[in-house]
């Protein structure tokens, strides 16, 4: 079992940055591949970012590629998700998830999501 809670979001005008976080409980956290989704009113959510248990093989959203950066660390059963250069098109709400074995791009794939936390990008 692996609870998560996002924290991080805000407002932040186009081209600023913000740092989202995702705290995960349970002992088993390093055991998890780590995924970011989002969704923006009115649309399904989206892939953004994922990573392996380990911290290696990164991918990203080609909408997010180069301007995002995925990472973790198991010692604090965090994941981090460090987004630059920010567009309005990026305003959505954020959600972590997580799930056994290999990193995966579909949501259907993780069994465990936090709440949500809002980035909202003003132009």
């Amino acid at each position: 079992q692996v609870q998560l809670v996002e924290s991080g979001g805000g407002l932040v005008q186009t081209g600023g940055s913000l740092s989202l976080s995702c705290a995960a409980s349970g002992r088993t956290f390093s055991s998890y591949a780590m995924g970011w989704f989002r969704q923006a009113p009115g649309k399904e959510r989206e892939f953004v970012a994922s990573i392996t248990w380990s911290g290696g093989s990164p991918s990203y959203a080609d909408s997010v590629k180069g301007r995002f950066t995925v990472s973790r660390a198991n010692a604090k059963n965090t994941v981090y998700l460090q987004m630059n250069s920010l567009k309005p098109e990026d305003t959505a709400v954020y959600y972590c998830a997580a799930k056994p074995g290999d990193q995966s791009n579909y949501a259907y794939r993780y069994g465990y999501w936090g709440q949500g936390t809002q980035v909202t990008v003003s132009s």
